[in-house]
């Protein structure tokens, strides 16, 4: 049987996958310190008992797409972003390290200095715990600072300091959980030279117009594709029929 039909079919399938990169990238347009998803076909030859004539399409995930986005200012002390290079850490819901390059802080009722996802934030020595407070503010450098609850305008105490790193970016990696993990082995080390804007948030790098663009691409493409499959089909049944006169 002529293999038209399995490239034509795995191509669609393959197309299918590609969409749902890119759908997922538009649906997220508009989640702060999102990280596009990048997504690219290679040509995979189709080996057989003859020489591989053809080849198929196989999609996939190269990478994430690291670019910062644009900081858009809130006005909220607690909401931080990565000013340039450099992440944020925080702990994953696994108890590993994950990063991450905006986040909007907030202090639950135990304390806990925590993104607005739930997610502990890491400081020097783990979890950052925040005393009774009246007033909180975070520096340039990460460095948290407090006006504890009955102190004066004038005392200021410092509790800790958010954990900002600055790893390889081939060293990076998005996984199942939507974050950004490191793939080498122990944790990344501080980077004193990080800093982050207070009272800013980090926009998606998604472009809208280009995510759009690629997935009206793609259904033109698995349109094609199902029309290679009718062919075909198409073609299987004139065989048949040239057969039934022999």
């Amino acid at each position: 049987m002529d293999k038209m039909l399995y490239v034509a079919m795995t191509g669609a399938s393959q197309n299918t996958l590609a969409q749902r990169a890119h759908a997922n990238n538009l649906a997220n347009v508009s989640t702060n310190g999102f990280q596009r998803d990048l997504e690219q076909a290679r040509s995979m030859p189709l080996f057989g008992e003859v020489h591989p004539s053809r080849v198929y399409a196989m999609s996939e995930r190269p990478g994430t797409d690291f670019t910062p986005g644009s900081l858009q200012e809130t006005g909220n002390e607690l909401d931080v972003a990565i000013e340039g290079d450099g992440w944020l850490a925080v702990q994953s819901p696994d108890g590993g390290e994950a990063y991450v390059r905006s986040a909007s802080l907030k202090v639950d009722a135990l304390g806990m200095l925590r993104t607005g996802s739930g997610l502990p934030v890491i400081g020097n020595g783990g979890p950052i715990s925040v005393p009774p407070e009246q007033k909180i503010e975070i520096g340039k450098d990460g460095t948290i600072s407090i006006r504890a609850l009955g102190e004066g305008p004038s005392v200021i105490a410092e509790v800790d300091r958010l954990k900002l790193v600055r790893p390889d970016p081939a060293q990076l990696e998005k996984q199942t959980d939507g974050m950004i993990h490191f793939k080498g082995t122990g944790q990344v080390q501080s980077d004193a030279s990080v800093q982050v804007s207070s009272g800013f948030l980090q926009a998606s790098n998604v472009n809208a117009v280009e995510e759009m663009t690629a997935i009206l691409s793609l259904s033109r493409q698995f349109e094609l594709h199902v029309k290679m499959m009718r062919t075909a089909e198409d073609n299987d049944t004139a065989m048949a029929r040239v057969l039934q006169f022999t």
